[in-house]
């Protein structure tokens, strides 16, 4: 199958993804309280580990995404689609969670970028049947 034209919208986001995902790995890793802090929480360095588990997760997924962006196999880039939608679902149901527990607001744009992203993994999958 040739890679240039099959699927190349969901190729592109699997791409951009991944280094979307990298980048928040690697902040989580050097600066743990950096992207808490943005809304409202702020870790004591005791709770670092919260942060480089999270970051974990996050350079896994951007593996996946940058290995997803290689493949054309239908059945293979559903389940890294489906993957990337239960992570960032489940991340974002958990976000509005965390605002009924005492998290600013401003956490509501994090979750508005995950339902842009779920969209977008929903819409450019459609055709794999």
């Amino acid at each position: 199958m040739d890679l240039s034209t099959d699927h190349r919208g969901l190729r592109t986001l699997l791409l951009v993804h991944g280094f979307i995902t990298l980048a928040a790995g690697v902040v989580l890793a050097v600066a743990p309280g950096l992207i808490p802090g943005t809304v409202g929480v702020h870790l004591e360095p005791s709770a670092y580990l919260m942060a480089y588990l999270l970051a974990g997760a996050e350079f896994g997924l951007a593996t996946l995404s940058f290995g997803g962006s290689r493949l054309s196999d239908p059945q293979a880039l559903r389940l890294i689609v489906w993957s990337c939608i239960a992570f960032h679902g489940s991340s974002g149901i958990l976000e509005v969670y965390a605002y009924t527990r005492g998290v600013s607001i401003a956490i509501f744009g994090n979750v508005a970028a995950r339902a842009v992203i779920i969209t977008l993994f929903a819409y450019l999958s459609r055709d794999l049947g």
